[in-house]
């Protein structure tokens, strides 16, 4: 199933239904202008480039056939490129990204889109859905850079960068919620497991901005080579530095809780430190009296004391008040 639309009326239409599939025209319109068309499976992107004459250069690309060509998997988040044809039609692979609420998980998935000159086809798996979003700004008259099927690629590439802006509000939410944890009085939380499962999420979103800082420029040269699409250079550059001031935030929050951690481990340290410490004044004031009981216990003919009629609360009387006293001595000193 694919969606196609022209960009001349992008910003005025709706997607309606039609008999093979969704359009962002009005059913019988003329197919005027450049296409956008949207397909769902990555087996099936090949072809249908072939069907609206992507050159054979570029779908080699696609099928894993020739230098630069793309992963065999579809699904491979990690990995962004762009790959020109000899023809001037260019494929890129970029990882998406998304933000589960729920457990703080960071998802990432996968678009790749194949740019011809009057055609713009695009795959995206994942929960993403930049492409729901880029057909939001399109058809709901917000400003988009740039014009013909280069418009379309500036609306996506926008909300892909949007999404990750997202992801990385709600990381900084996370973390957040941790840094509250953490300086909690409450000692039943145990923010340890938190803290290293963001920091993994943080990896995993660091990761796929990486490739994209690495995509955005190669798009700036492609525009700087074109005479007609210079225009295209001041949203792009806008975009890489939006890119480079995520991986700031993202960097800056793992090491927040990397700081986190440190102080955590610190204050677990000094629990414990407080632990043995009152365990020690406890045993300390058991062993006196248990000393004294012991001394009485060795049932010598010649002891002081067994003859007197007092010598028995005496010697309740002494282990008491020496107990109160290392009692007292241990609450000024701290250690209960």
């Amino acid at each position: 199933m694919t969606h196609e639309t022209s960009t001349d009326d992008l910003r005025e239409r709706l997607c309606v239904k039609t008999s093979d599939g969704w359009t962002l025209r009005p059913p019988g319109e003329s197919s005027r202008g450049p296409r956008w068309v949207i397909v769902e499976s990555m087996a099936d992107l090949p072809e249908a480039a072939r069907r609206h004459g992507i050159g054979e250069h570029a779908i080699a690309l696609l099928l894993h056939k020739g230098p630069g060509a793309h992963p065999s998997s579809a699904d491979h988040p990690l990995r962004a490129r762009l790959d020109r044809s000899p023809d001037g039609e260019f494929v890129l692979t970029a990882p998406t990204l998304s933000f589960v609420e729920a457990t703080n998980d960071v998802n990432t998935g996968a678009l790749t889109c194949v740019v011809g000159k009057e055609v713009v086809l695009m795959c995206e798996l994942g929960d993403a859905d930049v492409i729901g979003h880029a057909v939001e700004k399109l058809t709901g008259g917000y400003p988009v850079p740039d014009e013909g099927v280069h418009q379309v690629l500036a609306a996506v590439v926008l909300s892909l960068v949007a999404e990750a802006s997202d992801v990385e509000i709600a990381l900084g939410d996370a973390v957040a919620d941790v840094e509250r944890l953490v300086f909690s009085s409450a000692r039943h939380h145990n923010p340890l497991e938190k803290i290293y499962d963001l920091k993994r999420e943080i990896a995993e979103a660091r990761r796929a901005l990486g490739p994209v800082t690495s995509v955005l420029p190669e798009l700036i040269a492609e525009a700087e080579e074109s005479r007609e699409r210079r225009h295209s250079q001041p949203w792009l550059g806008r975009a890489v530095a939006w890119v480079d001031r995520l991986d700031k935030h993202l960097d800056g929050y793992d090491d927040l809780l990397g700081d986190m951690l440190s102080v955590h481990l610190s204050q677990v340290s000094v629990r414990q430190n407080e632990d043995v410490r009152k365990i020690s004044s406890w045993a300390a004031i058991a062993a006196a009296p248990t000393l004294v009981a012991s001394i009485y216990g060795m049932n010598f003919h010649h002891m002081p004391e067994l003859s007197w009629t007092l010598g028995y609360p005496l010697a309740i009387a002494v282990m008491g008040g020496v107990c109160f006293t290392l009692y007292r001595l241990f609450r000024r000193s701290g250690w209960l």
